[in-house]
C-alpha cells in the first residue's frame, strides 16, 4: 500500500496520518509518537471527459485561464509509468494514485489541482493516497455523439477509435456528473474559461 508520509522521529518507518490541531492547521501526524509536520490537503478538480471531448484542446487555454491552479493533461504521465510497468501492463490504480500523490505535493505550496483526465469518483475514492488530498470536485467536458464520432473518425490511424466505448462512456459522465462544459461549439479558450469559472467558484 502507497503512503505518503512517515514519521523522522522514529526508529521504525512509522506511517503519519492525516489531522488537524486544535489551531485548525492541517498536518500529518505520527500514529507513535505524535509528531505533527505541515501537510495541506486542498481541493482537487476533475474535469472528465470520454474521447475526444476536447481535453487536450482546452489544456493549454485552461492552463492560460488558471495561473493560481496547477492543470495538467493526465496522459503526460502515461509513457514514463508504462516504462516503470514493464514487463507488466499498465497499473491504472497506481497511475491514478501518483496524481494524486502530484496533487498533494503542488498543495504544499498552496496550489489546487486541475486533472483533464477519463477518471470517476470512485476510481479515487478508493486509492491509498485519497485521504492526503482535500474535497474532490468532478465536472465532466463534453460533446454531443455526431461530434464525438466525427472527431474520432478525423484521427490519425495510429490512434485507436474505439468509437462505440467512447460514446458509452460519454453518456455514463453525462448521468453522473452535475457540472458538464459542453465543447460543441465555440473555441477552446471558450470552453476553458467555463471550466476555469467552475473552479473559482468552488475556490472562493
Amino acid at each position: 500500500m502507497s503512503q505518503m508520509h512517515y514519521c523522522q522521529n522514529c526508529d521504525d518507518p512509522i506511517p503519519m496520518k492525516p489531522a488537524v490541531t486544535e489551531d485548525g492547521r492541517q498536518v500529518a501526524r505520527c500514529t507513535q509518537c505524535g509528531n505533527d509536520v505541515p501537510a495541506k490537503r486542498l481541493p482537487l478538480f476533475v474535469v472528465a471527459g470520454a474521447s475526444a471531448s476536447g481535453k487536450t484542446a482546452i489544456t493549454q487555454p485552461l492552463i492560460d485561464a488558471l495561473p493560481e491552479c496547477a492543470v495538467f493533461d493526465v496522459d503526460w504521465l502515461i509513457d514514463p509509468l508504462g516504462r516503470m510497468c514493464l514487463p507488466d501492463p499498465m497499473d491504472w490504480a497506481g497511475f491514478r494514485d501518483a496524481w494524486l500523490a502530484v496533487a498533494h505535493g503542488l498543495a504544499q505550496g498552496g496550489r489546487s489541482t486541475v486533472l483533464l483526465c477519463p477518471f470517476v469518483p470512485e476510481q479515487l475514492d478508493e486509492l491509498p493516497l485519497r485521504e492526503w488530498v482535500g474535497d474532490t470536485h468532478f465536472a465532466a467536458l463534453d460533446c454531443n455523439d455526431d461530434v464525438r464520432r466525427a472527431r474520432l473518425e478525423a484521427r490519425p490511424a495510429w490512434r485507436e477509435r474505439n468509437i462505440e466505448q467512447h460514446l458509452e462512456f460519454a453518456a455514463e459522465l453525462r448521468k453522473r456528473l452535475d457540472t458538464v462544459v459542453s465543447t460543441d461549439e465555440g473555441t477552446p479558450e471558450e470552453a476553458a474559461a467555463s471550466v476555469a469559472r467552475w473552479v473559482r467558484s468552488h475556490l472562493r
